[in-house]
Order: structure tokens, then sequence, then C-alpha cells
């Protein structure tokens, strides 16, 4: 494994964490650079996606590299039957790093066995999406002017919210307060909740979606129920309205709470919350760009700081 991949948000400490968020607003300030010209990196999306292909496709080209890759599994070899293996080794021949999305949990911690090449997790099933819990975190500090400290809302799917389990992993180094909100069907893991008792993180499971809650978050963040992990389509129709935002729920929330939410929305947070100055979902959504290119850099030991002196 090339110790610069990003599987897991494991991979980062609490000081590696806050070096990218410094390096995240460093882009912001100065997106274009150079420093890429001559690498090329591959998009391998097994699984679709918009915010996540896009956004790292736009942070290569602002960094002068190029990007080969494919969107949809369907124009690729693996529809002929090529096995994962085949594919991340023979890719690991034209390119300087690989950021692959898939739907299989493992995916990507397989493929950085088989090739040295830098590999960056952009999703694999239900388990982890390390680049959108870079974006996150830089999006709550931000807003709030540290990580330290916070109370973190998290609602909707939590059983296959792959963003809520990197974040409230990598939360662990700054002393947070957790409230869960979901139904039993859709409730935090086991093993997630075990990783919070480990930890000495504080957390309360709630199946109301109530002001008081909301009165108590510095972060809500609102996930959409994800029909795709269904295999019952009976059981999503069940689910997938349970939990919504609206405007009105805001009116006594806390002057610093900031609304979240990965992207793309279904009904859990009704339009008129978009101009509410709470909502921050597409804001963060732009920063997705500036953590990822703080990430690429990362993955290719490049140090943009010294980079930036020549």
């Amino acid at each position: 494994m090339n110790s610069n991949s990003l599987v897991s948000i494991d991979n980062i400490s609490r000081e590696e964490i806050l070096d990218l968020i410094e390096r995240a607003r460093y882009f912001e300030e100065h997106p274009n650079h150079k420093i890429l010209d001559g690498k090329v990196v591959a998009t391998l999306f097994f699984e679709p996606s918009t915010r996540t292909r896009l956004s790292f496709e736009t942070a290569v080209n602002r960094l002068g590299g190029r990007v080969i890759g494919f969107s949809d599994a369907a124009t690729s070899s693996s529809s002929k039957g090529e096995t994962l293996k085949d594919t991340i080794k023979m890719v690991s021949n034209y390119v300087d790093l690989i950021i692959m999305r898939h739907y299989l949990e493992g995916a990507a911690r397989y493929a950085t066995e088989v090739t040295d090449t830098p590999i960056i997790n952009a999703g694999d099933g239900a388990n982890q999406h390390p680049s959108q819990t870079m974006l996150d975190l830089y999006s709550i500090s931000k807003t709030q002017g540290r990580l330290d400290d916070l109370t973190i809302t998290l609602v909707g799917d939590l059983k296959y919210g792959r963003t809520v389990h990197s974040l409230l992993m990598a939360m662990r180094y700054f002393n947070p307060t957790f409230h869960f909100v979901a139904c039993d069907e859709l409730k935090m893991p086991h093993e997630y909740k075990e990783f919070c008792k480990n930890y000495g993180i504080k957390y309360t499971e709630h199946k109301d979606f109530s002001t008081e809650v909301i009165n108590a978050s510095d972060i809500l963040y609102i996930t959409r129920v994800q029909r795709e992990r269904f295999t019952d389509i009976m059981e999503y129709e069940k689910v997938k309205n349970l939990y919504t935002l609206r405007n009105s729920m805001l009116a006594e929330a806390k002057d610093n709470l900031k609304v979240l939410h990965p992207l793309p929305r279904v009904n859990e947070i009704d339009r008129d919350v978009d101009d509410n100055p709470k909502a921050y979902y597409f804001e963060q959504a732009r920063n997705g760009l500036y953590a990822r290119q703080a990430l690429i850099c990362r993955a290719l030991g490049i140090d943009i700081y010294k980079e930036a002196e020549k």
C-alpha cells in the first residue's frame, strides 16, 4: 500500500487534519496552479457521482494536471467481466494517482493492495467517504471557527450513510457531542456506537426530529435516504420521507447553526430553507474543490507551500 493513499479517514491524524484544513484554505485563496504539470490522474467511478467526480476533476485541472477515466462502469471493461484487480493494475500503468468510487465496501482498500500507485477513496459502498469528510471538516471549521467542543446532529440515513460514518470517526479528535436522529431501520450501526464508547464520544439517539434537538446543535447534518442501498423497495418507501427540515424549524436555532448536507437532496430539506442564512450545503459543496486539491497534493507528496516559493 502506498503510504500516501487515502482509504479511510483513519489514515489521517489530528495534526494532518488541521494541516489539510489550512492547505484547503490556501487553495481557496489561490485555486490555480501548474504543480501537476505532466501528471495524469484517473477517476474511476463504478458508481454514479456528480459533485465528487466533478470537484476532483476540477481540482486536477486547476492544479495543471490531466484527467482520464470513466463515470459509468458500463463504459469500462468491467462490463465485459474484467476484475477490479485487472482494472486497477492496467490503469496504474498510465497514471500517477487513482481516484475511485465503488459500490462494494472495501474496494478501495483492496485496490491499494494490488498497486503501488496512490489511491484516494471517493466512496466505497456504505463504508467510508474520506474526501467528503475533509470538505465537511473544512466547512465546519470555516463556519464555527473551530472543530473542538461542538454539538453535531446527524439526521436521516445513519445506517448506510458513509458520510456520517466518516465524519463521526474524524471528530474523535475534537471532543464532539453527537445527536443521532433516525428511525429504527436506519439508526447508527452498532459498530459506530461502540467506536464512540471506545473514544469517549458523547452521543444520544432520537427518533423524533424535534426543535429541542435542533436548538441544541451547532451543526445540523442532514442525509438523504439512499434508495440505491435498499433491496426491498417497500422498505425504502416506508422510511424515505420520515425526516424533513423546514424553514420554520430553524426559528429558534443558535445563531451559529449551519445546515450541512452531502447532496444530492430529495425531500429531506425543503426548498424554503435555501434562503435561510443557516443553510450552508451549496457552499459546503464548493469547499469540496479546495479540500480535494489539498488531498491530491497529499497523495502525490507535493508541498504546495514549497512549490509556491519557487
